[in-house]
């Protein structure tokens, strides 16, 4: 998205719709002008429809392939988007955005070119293919391309409340439920902050094997974060949903519901002790906490270090690697989720993927270029953030599987050890699989029952380590939902756990 911020004061309709044309627009408004810069509709702009035909499209991956190459694609992309953000009970900002553009890829060999442009019309995108060209040039033989040819996918984001038919108001009343409702839990909540998010996303991809097809991608995302404070210590709690729909996310989403989950967080917190550190065994709560799994399995599972013949594993397939409750998935079909697809950012149809079955490994997740390299099929997880990035290896909703255990015979069966109830912040090393995460929300386990709760735990390992020492799985599964981050990209990501038992993990504290 461009920089260029323009006062909303000075700009004209037919001005603002000129200049969404050329790539971005970033348009911020004080709050006063808010309801002013929100009633834009997202149907006024003539950008949203991406304007290029099949023959100009068959032109550019020609010119892309005259130095030679093994595949091309072009990807096509506009993204309108509102932001509109509220802290202390008074909206602080609210930003309208729109981009467009397109991105121009090679591959040769083990070499890949790209170039993107922010216009996307015939010179453009013909400078675009002759610059990746440039990169990816090979003197041998090339293919030919294949006519281009319309595809069809079918389509797991359905959408009952077009986002552009939504009045703001409507998007502000949210809002500021959640804020009151936050505010009115308890004296001790002395802070809200509350963002709301949503874009609308069309793409159209074409390639040298004569792909063509496009879609539209709605998406919701809304934050609800309350301070809690009472003289001596404070702590923020965090509820996010997010969801590929239309206005009706709130239907099933209660802002009500996630202010009070936010704010018992934040209270209950306040009363935390310094956790203990060493060896214990961990209780993770269902939902978010497969972000650990996420994190500490998922990356190294990605298959472009998998070609390089790095990560903890390389070489694995078909060999055990986890516990027998242990089965883990990459599901980007899941109808409506954060997560969800209905292809890649390739053109490969949205998939369900079994990583692990039952401690064993299947497979990994590739993109059209760690396929290749690795001789495996194309499994739907080649994803990029936006058109100016090229498509890499990630995860959609990645989860464990349910097993058959109840969440409270997991609890009363441990003796000792540490309830996650929710984590933080995280980071893992693909190449060793080491990882290391903060916990949010915890709490001490003592004879089968969650006790006082404790701040400034860290859980610190290696995935192995966790797939093998998983020993219950709950029946709970659950999601949650967040930004995935990798090479620097950023991409939209559900995960997702049962309530689960890791035996014997390293956990970092302030008191030994």
């Amino acid at each position: 998205m461009s920089n260029k911020k323009i006062p909303s004061r000075s700009i004209s309709r037919r001005k603002f719709l000129e200049i969404s044309m050329k790539g971005g627009l970033l348009v911020a408004a004080t709050p006063t002008l808010l309801s002013g810069l929100t009633s834009f509709r997202q149907g006024d702009n003539p950008g949203r429809s991406i304007a290029i035909d099949k023959s100009t499209l068959s032109k550019v991956i020609n010119k892309a392939l005259e130095r030679g190459g093994d595949f091309a694609d072009i990807y096509l992309e506009n993204r309108i988007s509102r932001e509109i953000s509220m802290e202390e009970s008074i909206f602080n900002s609210g930003i309208y955005g729109v981009r467009q553009g397109a991105g121009v890829r090679i591959i040769c060999g083990e070499k890949t070119g790209f170039a993107y442009t922010d216009e996307i019309d015939e010179a453009s995108l013909m400078r675009a293919a002759e610059v990746a060209s440039y990169v990816a040039r090979n003197d041998g033989n090339t293919i030919t391309p294949v006519d281009l040819s319309t595809a069809e996918r079918e389509s797991y984001v359905s959408v009952k409340r077009p986002l552009e038919e939504i009045a703001d108001e409507k998007r502000i009343e949210i809002m500021q439920r959640a804020d009151q409702t936050a505010l009115d839990y308890d004296p001790k909540i002395k802070m809200t902050s509350i963002n709301y998010y949503d874009q609308v996303r069309s793409r159209i991809i074409a390639n040298s094997e004569g792909l063509y097809l496009g879609d539209e991608l709605p998406m919701i995302m809304f934050i609800v974060n309350t301070l809690g404070e009472d003289g001596r210590r404070r702590h923020m709690g965090r509820q996010r949903e997010s969801y590929h729909s239309g206005f009706e996310m709130f239907e099933k989403v209660s802002p009500e519901d996630m202010a009070k989950k936010a704010a018992r967080e934040s209270v209950d917190m306040l009363v935390a002790e310094d956790s203990p550190a060493g060896t214990m065994d961990v209780v993770m709560e269902n939902g978010w906490g497969g972000v650990l799994v996420h994190e500490a399995v998922g990356h190294p599972l990605e298959a472009d270090n998998i070609a390089k013949e790095i990560g903890a594993f390389t070489g694995k397939v078909g060999k055990k690697v986890a516990a027998d409750c242990f089965t883990m998935v990459d599901d980007g079909t899941i109808p409506n989720f954060r997560g969800t697809i209905n292809f890649d950012d390739e053109g490969t149809p949205a998939q369900k993927n079994v990583l692990i079955e039952n401690g064993v490994l299947n497979g990994y997740m590739t993109d059209i270029l760690s396929a290749k390299q690795l001789d495996m099929k194309r499994t739907g997880n080649g994803r990029r953030q936006s058109y100016r990035h090229i498509p890499i290896p990630r995860m959609t909703n990645t989860f464990i599987q349910k097993g058959d255990d109840k969440p409270e015979d997991i609890l009363a069966s441990t003796k000792k050890g540490l309830y996650v109830q929710s984590l933080g912040g995280g980071s893992v090393n693909p190449v060793t699989g080491q990882f290391n995460f903060t916990c949010r929300e915890a709490y001490i386990i003592e004879n089968g029952k969650k006790t006082k709760p404790v701040r400034g735990a860290t859980l610190v390992g290696s995935c192995m380590d966790i797939v093998s020492n998983i020993d219950a799985v709950g029946d709970d599964l659950d999601f949650g939902v967040g930004f995935c981050g990798k090479a620097g990209q950023t991409a939209e990501v559900t995960v997702g756990q049962p309530t689960v038992r890791i035996r014997g993990i390293n956990v970092g504290g302030s008191r030994a």
